[in-house]
This record gives structure tokens, C-alpha cells and sequence, in this order.
């Protein structure tokens, strides 16, 4: 296998509201490649936000419902302290969840984790030993 992630694809329970947080919210560039489906376009690798239950179904699992912790989160790393702070300080104004607060960790760096509507977590970090 090529070391290579293409497509990130997050279940939802509600599209529309969904791409809402991703598109109008976080200003993520979304590109419309199918219907019942949103894309977006980051860095490297598209992000796509799918129906939870159509996803399982895809899948051929049985779709449990939201849990608390899927065991999965999605990194978003940036160049200093404020803009992390910054960054989860816009995630709660558009409709995402603060899971922990920025704050100095283990590792040398910063970070917090917001939730969004889905409870999808996202780790916002400053990282001084990761080049961006």
C-alpha cells in the first residue's frame, strides 16, 4: 500500500447542518462532487461529510448511534499559541463543543479539542517541533 490518505469521511446526522459548521462556520473550501455527499478540500486530503446511517450501511456495520468517544480524532496544527487559542475560540462561536481547553501539554507544545455537532473531535495545536 502507498502511504497515502486521500478522503477523510465523517459520519453526520444531519447534512445540511453539518456543512454549515464545515462551509459557513469554519470557512472550509467545500467542492460538491455528489449528492447526499459534501467535499471539501484541505491540505493534502479532501474531508467528506456523509450521512451516519448511509455510512454504516455502506460499510455493512451496524450503526451503534453517536458514542462519546469513537477512538479517532482529526489534528488541525498551527504556527503559535494565539492561533490556537484563536481558532477554538471561533470553533465555539459557530456551533462547536470545547472539549479541553488550550493549555501546555507533555509533549512541549499547546493544545485543546473542540467538538463539532456531530461529536467529531478535533485537536487544535501549536506544535514547536512540526513544521508547517
Amino acid at each position: 500500500m502507498e502511504p497515502r490518505l486521500s478522503i477523510v469521511t465523517l459520519g453526520v446526522s444531519d447534512l445540511p447542518r453539518a456543512i454549515a459548521f464545515y462551509r459557513d462556520g469554519l470557512g472550509l473550501p467545500m467542492i460538491n462532487d455528489g449528492e447526499g455527499i459534501a467535499f471539501f478540500q484541505l491540505e493534502g486530503v479532501r474531508l467528506a461529510l456523509y450521512p451516519r446511517t448511509a455510512l454504516a450501511e455502506d460499510a455493512k456495520l451496524p450503526d451503534p448511534g453517536p458514542q462519546s468517544f469513537s477512538g479517532i480524532t482529526l489534528a488541525h496544527n498551527l504556527r503559535s499559541r494565539e492561533e490556537v487559542d484563536a481558532l477554538l475560540a471561533h470553533a465555539a462561536q459557530v456551533g462547536g463543543r470545547i472539549v479541553k481547553p488550550a493549555q501546555d501539554v507533555f509533549w512541549g507544545g499547546y493544545s485543546g479539542y473542540f467538538a463539532d455537532p456531530d461529536g467529531h473531535l478535533w485537536e487544535v495545536a501549536w506544535n514547536p517541533y512540526f513544521e508547517l
